[in-house]
């Protein structure tokens, strides 16, 4: 039976209709917390506007009375690093679910770009930034929002492309049905279909930019060291200071964050997308946000938003409507001819990158050196794979657990997002201290800190899917009564197909990505190493070892590169050929 997607219409709380644009009590309410949003804006431009050289004269000082000030310095990177994945993650992920030929080069590419670490793009992007804004601390925030940029869109993009390609087909029939252009169909079918996944991957990929915070606000590239004023270089200078009091007020404040942000921007958004899931009937319990209901119960700003809507759909009405799709038919030998010639010309240019890195590389090093970079990543990967195995182990059944249910949801979300933000750096001491301690192979003992930030990553986007799962389909599975086996295999595992492959997806290209942290661990002067490719791109990164770099990023580009086109890509088409909701 076809299925059309659940449209609420938000009706205003009884008393208040009719009432005119007579502000009341809930309008001062969002009119306060939007002025204190552009006032902590204003205050994070006028100090990145500062010169450079403040960087050098004032460090970072340990004392809790600047702490606040260093919370909000990065979380305006943050959100300056969401809203530029947000922009990339449309255009980009709708370019390669959309275009045959795009998708060719986009989705090569976003393997690569996941498996590049961050430090390997801040060894050849700070001095860039800090010469395109030469005297200024504009140079340095850039590099720092970059690098925190890096370690978020990957996973929006992924998600965004799997939602557009796994569209059901009753919505494309919708939007030919009524001839909508290709702009509407995609705001008004596609967007909102993708919305619930999108939403809990921007969650994740800002909790998952503070695994790397300290990475992004304390570079060291070579010579360059660079310390930004933010809760990652506090982290950074209370570690090499075995400042423990330090430390632990620095995850205080990044709890105080993440709440308030949770609390002010994600839940708001969590409420307001529950409208579009795609089901028959409506879901049992819906998620709360105290944000969400006084934006309701706002007369004036109600009021807005019902002129703007009018003028949208005004636009919308004067928008030509396109012909009526014709009859497909066979592509043409020209079409045919143009996608190989296309693939060519894409292949070439890769063996001309390729051809570059190598004469870069052979310059300094040799075939020994390709041959021990490459066993490294080897020992890499088979962390990497025993982590991912038994982080779905665990994660799959309690994401299904807490996504079929919205009040479990609404509850595990702020600490969801605090665990996945919380820095492996903070547990570094410990970890040191332990293998040290007890004599413990570091090899062994600190590949779990790879998995710590990115296990999340499964969790989240298992929650998505679950909470997406039709609820006609849930209830249609308790009548024919299945055995809880049959559940699993038949209906909830096939379900979250999607969203789980976009998770474990991106939990291994970040856990490639965390190796560079992980397999470096430090407390003080007490510095441990595990052998892998991770340590050695950190090791030469540190050093200034720039040939080293490029062999170290581009061994690990092949190995993800391989092993998403070996696995996870099949599973992508897998989900899209067999477990699309129709």
């Amino acid at each position: 039976m076809a299925r059309t997607r659940r449209i609420e219409v938000d009706q205003p709380p009884l008393g208040l209709a009719g009432s005119g644009l007579k502000p009341n009590l809930y309008d001062l309410t969002i009119f306060i917390l939007i002025a204190a949003g552009f006032v902590a804006l204003a205050h994070g431009a006028r100090e990145i506007a500062a010169p450079a050289e403040r960087l050098v004269g004032q460090p970072i000082v340990l004392d809790p009375a600047y702490l606040p000030e260093y919370a909000l310095r990065t979380t305006l990177r943050m959100f300056a690093a969401i809203i530029a994945s947000l922009i990339f993650t449309f255009v980009i992920a709708t370019l390669a679910a959309k275009s045959r030929k795009a998708e060719l080069v986009i989705l090569p590419a976003l393997d690569i770009l996941q498996s590049v670490p961050v430090l390997g793009f801040l060894t050849f992007t700070v001095a860039y930034f800090l010469r395109l804004f030469p005297g200024s601390e504009l140079g340095a925030e850039c590099a720092a929002v970059f690098a925190i940029f890096t370690s978020q869109a990957w996973n929006m993009a992924f998600s965004f492309y799997q939602s557009l390609r796994t569209v059901p087909r009753d919505l494309v029939e919708v939007g030919r049905h009524f001839r909508l252009s290709p702009w509407l169909s995609f705001w008004r079918l596609e967007a909102p279909f993708a919305a619930p996944g999108l939403i809990w991957n921007t969650m994740m990929s800002m909790s998952g930019g503070w695994f790397f915070v300290v990475a992004s606000e304390a570079i060291t590239v070579g010579d360059t060291t660079i310390k930004l004023p933010g809760i990652g270089s506090w982290l950074a200078v209370a570690i090499d200071a075995k400042d423990i009091r330090a430390v632990v007020l620095a995850v205080i404040a990044m709890a105080v964050v993440i709440l308030l942000y949770d609390q002010l921007v994600f839940r708001p958004i969590v409420a307001w997308a529950d409208k579009f899931r795609f089901e028959q009937t409506a879901a049992r319990e819906r998620p709360q946000s105290w944000v969400y209901d006084l934006w309701r119960r706002a007369r004036l700003v109600r009021r807005t938003a019902q002129v703007m809507g009018s003028a949208v759909r005004l636009v919308e009405r004067l928008t030509p409507r396109p012909a009526p799709p014709p009859a497909e038919c066979d592509r043409t030998v020209s079409a045919r001819l143009f996608d190989v010639l296309w693939i060519a010309l894409v292949l070439a240019l890769v063996a001309y990158a390729l051809w570059r890195i190598v004469l870069f590389t052979r310059a300094t090093l040799g075939f020994d050196d390709v041959v021990t970079a490459f066993g490294l990543g080897l020992l890499t990967f088979t962390r990497v794979a025993v982590l991912i195995a038994l982080a779905s182990a665990i994660w799959v059944p309690i994401g299904v657990w807490i996504g079929l249910r919205p009040w479990a949801a609404t509850r595990v979300q702020p600490v969801a997002q605090f665990l996945a933000a919380f820095p492996a750096n903070v547990l570094f001491p410990i970890a040191v201290v332990a293998i040290v301690a007890w004599r413990l192979d570091p090899n062994i003992w600190l590949s779990p800190l790879m998995v710590l930030g990115t296990q999340w990553y499964i969790l989240f986007n298992v929650i998505a899917g679950a909470s997406a799962f039709p609820t006609d389909l849930r209830e249609a599975s308790t009548l024919f009564r299945l055995r809880q086996w049959q559940w699993w295999r038949h209906v909830i595992l096939p379900g979250i197909l999607p969203y789980y492959v976009t998770g474990a997806l991106t939990a291994a290209g970040g856990s490639w990505n965390a190796a560079i942290v992980a397999e470096v661990a430090s407390w003080g002067d007490t510095k441990l190493h595990a052998a892998g490719l991770g340590a050695y791109i950190a090791d030469a990164t540190t050093a200034g070892d720039y040939a080293r770099v490029v062999l170290g990023i581009g061994v690990m580009s092949v190995l993800v590169v391989s092993c998403n086109r070996l696995l996870w890509r099949p599973l992508y088409r897998l989900a899209e050929r067999r477990f699309r909701l129709e």
